[in-house]
């Protein structure tokens, strides 16, 4: 036989046990919803690159904007080696230009604020 107060614990017990099942079945969906999403932009990134149509990659990265991923293409800015890679040089009798990005060759990528790919550059060099 049971006492009163022992049957409300037991219940209380169940019901708790309940509501954590619940919150790690949601913090794992959560997980696995967050681990696909990242897959998907891996593939779209991957997909640009090999877009032979400038209107299907446009279309991508439209898609990426949307969801937060935005595509980094820094020309016209100064070169920084923590932010961006080196694919090749320009030359430039213009100092004012020297160190500058002329063109984005593959473009990088950035959720939010976590660059996912740093984009690879052409940078003006003076003669």
């Amino acid at each position: 036989m049971q006492e009163e107060g022992t049957t409300v614990a037991s219940d209380a017990d169940a019901e708790l046990g309940t509501d954590m099942i619940a919150v790690t079945s949601e913090s794992g969906a959560l997980e696995h919803a967050l681990t696909e999403r990242a897959k998907l932009i891996e593939l779209c990134v991957y997909a640009v690159d090999r877009a032979r149509s400038a209107g299907v990659a446009q279309r991508l990265v439209e898609g990426l904007r949307e969801i937060g991923v935005s595509a980094l293409r820094p020309d016209g800015e100064r070169f920084d080696p923590v932010r961006h890679e080196a694919g090749g040089t320009l030359p430039t009798d213009d100092p004012s230009l020297d160190g500058t990005i002329a063109e984005t060759e593959v473009p990088g990528f950035a959720d939010r604020a976590q660059v996912l790919r740093a984009p690879v550059v052409t940078v003006y060099q003076l003669r």
